[in-house]
């Protein structure tokens, strides 16, 4: 008798193993799942940036060992000593809290590893303190590490304000007048004025905005500004930070306002020319060659040799020649014109004779006689 093989018969067969198949299943599902997940999370745990010292504690003037990789490959980065933080808050006056004048700058390796001594210093803030790296330029990235510098001073952390969230409820606006050193260069100031509003569940106290200064195609120069106070839950509050450009700015600048990563409000700053500074060196260029010009020719006529026939000075009252070696004349050279009348008058009577009455020419002259008369 011929067996027949079918769709039937092969059902059959695959029966059993269908069934044991859907019997483990289930129990590889969640193995499955949990080795999918834990993929990504062990490779981001790789590319994290990290941090490591050669020493936890240091006193001021000495040197640490900072290490680091999983960073960006080839890329700038500032290390820095900060006070008032903690890895897991960050540092939580920003900047402000670091000792910056005793930052270094490091770039990585193309794999994104460095090592760089920096030296130890207190930094403004008390203690618990970090070694806080962060990047300059690109994709922003930070890693902090524990540190202490023997000596300083110590205090709690600030109570945590996690929760509070700040946005600009009104438009921003520039306050302040250019003086009459910016007309000659020097640097434009002015106040950012602006209202915030808390629109989270916590109080924000003492929050660290960032102002960028933008001028033409480049992009914003930020800087910390601090408010010393605090917005309650639902609360707002009017805040004025202070905005300084650099000595001779001028043109069309654009001002920014961020608060954590987000840019609140922008602010257009027209400044104008500071035209004292052209004007000086206008007043300059003239004033310059015409004061050598007058020293130039006080000196050539001081320098110059004197001849004989030199004119006088106009308006000089000229006096008696004297010659070097020869005694001085007493007579006076200048005579007065009625001097001078009385002395011609006096020459002239004196060559003329004199006549007494008895010998005048009248008395002794003959009388004309007339014809017939004897």
């Amino acid at each position: 008798m011929t067996r027949r093989t079918g769709p039937e018969t092969l059902r059959r067969a695959a029966s059993p193993a269908r069934l044991l198949t859907l019997a483990v299943l289930p129990a590889l599902l969640p193995a499955l799942f949990l080795s999918v997940l834990a993929v990504p999370g062990a490779r981001a745990a790789e590319s994290a940036p990290t941090v490591s010292l050669s020493t936890k504690e240091a006193g001021k003037g000495g040197e640490i060992t900072v290490s680091g990789k999983g960073w960006r490959g080839e890329a700038l980065l500032m290390l820095l000593i900060c006070g008032q933080a903690t890895p897991e808050r960050g540092v939580i006056g920003g900047t402000n809290s670091c000792a910056n004048g005793a930052g270094r700058a490091v770039t990585t390796d193309e794999k994104g590893a460095f090592s760089k001594r920096l030296p130890v210093a207190e930094p403004p803030e008390p203690c618990p303190c970090v070694v806080h790296v962060a990047t300059v330029t690109g994709e922003q990235a930070s890693a902090d590490a524990a540190f202490t510098v023997a000596g300083h001073p110590t205090a709690e952390l600030p109570r945590r304000t996690g929760g509070g969230k700040l946005a600009v409820l009104a438009a921003t606006r520039l306050e302040g007048d250019s003086s009459l050193l910016t007309w000659f260069g020097a640097p434009p100031a002015r106040r950012l004025v602006f209202t915030v509003g808390n629109l989270g569940p916590a109080p924000v106290e003492d929050p660290v905005f960032e102002i960028g200064t933008a001028h033409g195609v480049y992009a914003p120069q930020w800087e910390e500004r601090q408010w010393r106070g605090t917005v309650a839950p639902g609360a707002r509050a009017r805040i004025a930070l202070p905005v300084e450009l650099s000595a001779g700015a001028h043109g069309d600048y654009q001002i920014s306002l961020r608060y954590g990563k987000k840019v609140l409000a922008e602010q257009p700053w027209g400044v104008g020319r500071p035209w004292g500074v052209t004007l000086f060196w206008v007043l300059l260029c003239l004033v310059v060659p015409a004061a050598v010009f007058r020293i130039g020719m006080a000196v050539v006529d001081r320098i110059r040799p004197r001849t004989g026939g030199t004119h006088r000075t106009a308006g000089a009252r000229p006096g008696p020649a004297v010659s070097k070696g020869l005694p001085r004349r007493t007579t006076p050279v200048a005579r007065t014109a009625r001097s001078a009348a009385a002395a011609d008058a006096d020459a002239t009577t004196a060559v003329l004779p004199w006549f007494t009455p008895d010998s005048a020419p009248s008395e002794n002259r003959p009388r004309p006689t007339t014809k017939g008369q004897a």
